[in-house]
């Protein structure tokens, strides 16, 4: 099955981005969400995208206006019943994305693909409320999406292996580049990440060193290209506890334990670059 029009759910940063790239790509694209605000801040986001890669030389108006009349977007899901791929981008909450799933599964053709774009949520798990729980993986993007390469690819125990081969068709179309994890807590890359950041602050927390001096200290001394309270500024405060929160939970192992810092942080409201303070202010 060829994959022509990609839909996704959830029109925040990830949802955004994935659309973009997939409209660049030249994949019909719909984007779905429960907001009308969200659905026109993110065309407005990815219009915005488009014009800094005009000014760069890599892009020009002509192309720009073919990839923006790709994208239509949509209220109702029954817009994703022409997708042969939907991409679920919803926040890390699994009863949310369970419930999301379930309505996917109501309006998509029999031989649609879907993906979940958790970072730290059981693919099998997910892959249970769905009818074809064989056509369903984890497609784990990196934010922000249009830059970073990386997508991991995670089988479920139910996925079937003509469905990972047909995503990882998918991945090359959109000029990314995939490697294979089990499905686990926070998979690959995350299950290293996250407890790196989560000892970051607790080093912040124990007064051993202050946010700028422990970002520098790891950008100049271990060659990271931003520090790691920097980088769960980026990520989100609140996603960055759900995927630690998830690790707890899923090794009941007592090292990924989430800094109280950190959950004091997310209690306050402070986010990071999304709410305009987190480790640093914005």
């Amino acid at each position: 099955m060829a994959i022509n029009t990609v839909g996704i759910i959830g029109a925040g940063i990830m949802g955004c981005g994935i659309a973009q790239v997939s409209a660049i790509a030249g994949f019909s694209v719909v984007l779905v969400d429960v907001s009308e605000d969200a659905l026109s801040g993110a065309f407005k986001s990815i219009c915005s995208s488009l014009e800094r890669q005009i000014k760069k030389g890599t892009l020009d108006e002509t192309n720009k206006q073919q990839i923006l009349g790709r994208i239509s977007t949509s209220l109702d899901y029954q817009a994703l019943g022409a997708a042969d791929l939907v991409i679920e981008a919803a926040t890390e909450n699994l009863g949310l994305k369970l419930r999301i799933l379930k309505q996917i599964d109501l309006h998509i053709s029999a031989n649609c693909l879907v993906a979940s774009n958790t970072s730290s949520l059981s693919i099998t798990e997910l892959a249970a409320v769905m009818s074809r729980s064989d056509r369903f993986i984890g497609l784990h993007f990196f934010n922000p999406v249009p830059v970073m390469t990386l997508l991991e690819v995670v089988k479920g125990l139910q996925t079937s292996e003509e469905t990972y081969l047909q995503i990882l068709g998918f991945t090359q179309r959109i000029g990314k580049v995939a490697i294979s994890a089990q499905n686990r807590p926070g998979f690959a890359v995350n299950r290293i990440l996250c407890p790196m950041i989560n000892e970051a602050i607790f080093v912040l927390q124990e007064g051993v060193a202050s946010a700028v001096d422990i970002d520098t200290g790891m950008q100049l001394g271990c060659n990271q290209p931003l520090g790691p309270l920097a980088l769960a500024d980026l990520i989100g405060l609140d996603t960055l506890l759900a995927v630690l929160e998830a690790f707890y939970q899923g090794f009941n192992d007592s090292k990924y334990r989430p800094a109280p810092l950190l959950k004091e942080m997310v209690a306050a409201g402070y986010l990071g670059r999304k709410s305009g303070r987190g480790f640093h202010v914005y």
